[in-house]
């Protein structure tokens, strides 16, 4: 069996999954697939239970509309048996049509939503495609070529196994006009031999970071990377400061500036990681892959089309897509800075420029290897009209396993079907 570089992450580690509540509300379109065609009528079926079973004279207001977008009926209403069915109408153009219903109970509020997708596959993307794009991105790699790896590994005794070394890893990776430092938890098998390498990209946040221990005693190499330049060993309260202070809404920084821009070091400390494993003399790096979920899905794409090294993919529900939707009328992608407050601080011509650099739209469009996707109709943080934006770009052979009624969160079962998949293409 051929020995692989495996580039992964486990989103459903990063990501709260949804609170059980005591009383549910459930909306489902009238499809099990939850799709139709441009111009065919749905209908939501709104089910209001607690204990399993209908609650009963509830009140219910439902608001139904484009995904994101404000919406364009609403009305409340008593429903006798807990069970309600709602004309949701249809959609001329491709995209999604959500309704969420609310009901209050016992001075609380509880809410539910399902979201209609209409012709998916034939959504586009808003974003513009620079003709620069591939020169832009060619010169940053070449110039982090330029800077010595100078890895710094720092054993971890109080981490490691009988089995498993434990490292706090610092990196050099590139900046603008300058270098900074990359920073991760790296796991090795003690055993000698060539292994599989598993790095985890991460959704977005301030974290520290723990190691993939489970992995590496199976005989991967994992090593787990925080984006921010810092330490991912310190105490959890630095970063909480930090996410409240110092790196608050670190996804616009520098935005007006294409050269300067937050994501530049982050893509490109991406690429630094993939360095980092394939130098390790304990990792077969003849071939690779990366995974990831939310900014962890956009990072995946983001580095499998700027390294030709990487040779499968795996992304749940990626955000930094198609951005620029919300200037067309129309969902876009995390982090949402064209919409609500923002938007007249945002919507500058040369902030619109420079994330047209960094979109995974036009990451999309450059895979070249097979890749596994995953999410759900429901998402409000990655909206599926933006997701879809990006995916039905992408040339390579690719596959959508869709959760319809999951939002910004994964079932085990998820999980286990990406890892099953690209376990079995990275063991042929």
């Amino acid at each position: 069996m051929k020995k692989l570089l495996l580039l992964f992450l486990l989103p459903a580690t990063l990501l709260a999954q949804p609170a059980e509540r005591l009383v549910k509300v459930v909306v489902a379109p009238d499809r099990p697939d939850w799709t139709y065609k441009t111009g065919e009528p749905v209908r939501f079926i709104i089910n209001v239970l607690q204990h399993g079973n209908p609650v009963p004279n509830a009140m219910v207001k439902y608001e139904i509309g484009p995904e994101k977008m404000p919406a364009t009926k609403t009305q409340t209403v008593a429903i006798a048996n807990g069970q309600l069915a709602v004309d949701g109408g249809t959609m001329q153009t491709p995209g999604f049509l959500r309704c969420i219903a609310t009901v209050q109970l016992d001075g609380k509020e509880y809410r539910g939503l399902g979201t209609a997708g209409f012709n998916p596959q034939d959504i586009k993307p808003t974003v513009e495609n620079p003709a620069d794009f591939q020169a832009f991105w060619d010169a940053g790699k070449a110039e982090l070529a330029k800077i010595p790896l100078d890895a710094r590994l720092t054993l971890m005794p109080e981490r490691c196994t009988s089995t498993v070394n434990v490292y706090h890893v610092n990196l050099q990776n590139w900046a603008y006009n300058s270098t900074s430092r990359l920073y991760g938890i790296l796991c090795v098998p003690k055993a000698e031999g060539k292994y599989p390498a598993m790095l985890q990209v991460p959704g977005a946040g301030i974290r520290p970071y723990g190691g993939d221990i489970g992995n590496a005693e199976q005989g991967v190499v994992t090593f787990q990377i925080g984006i921010h330049g810092i330490p991912v060993n310190m105490d959890p309260a630095v970063y909480t400061n930090l996410s409240a202070g110092a790196l608050s809404g670190y996804q616009n920084f520098n935005l007006d500036d294409r050269d300067r821009y937050y994501y530049r070091r982050v893509y490109l400390g991406c690429v630094r990681a993939v360095d980092f494993l394939a130098s390790l003399p304990q990792v077969d790096a003849n071939r690779m892959a990366v995974t990831g979920g939310s900014q962890g899905g956009a990072l995946s794409i983001v580095t499998a089309a700027l390294d030709s090294r990487i040779k499968y993919l795996g992304a749940y529900y990626p955000a930094l897509s198609d951005v620029t939707g919300y200037l067309n009328g129309r969902a876009g992608g995390w982090p949402h800075m064209f919409t609500g407050g923002s938007k007249t601080w945002m919507d500058k011509a040369e902030k619109i420029k420079t994330v047209s650099y960094y979109d995974v739209v036009n990451f999309a469009r450059r895979v070249q290897v097979p890749g596994r996707y995953a999410w759900g109709f429901n998402d409000e943080t990655c909206p599926p009209t933006s997701m879809y934006a990006s995916y039905n770009l992408i040339p390579a052979p690719k596959t959508l396993e869709l959760f319809h009624d999951t939002g910004h969160w994964t079932y085990p079962e998820e999980t286990e079907r990406m890892n099953g998949w690209l376990l079995e293409k990275l063991k042929k």
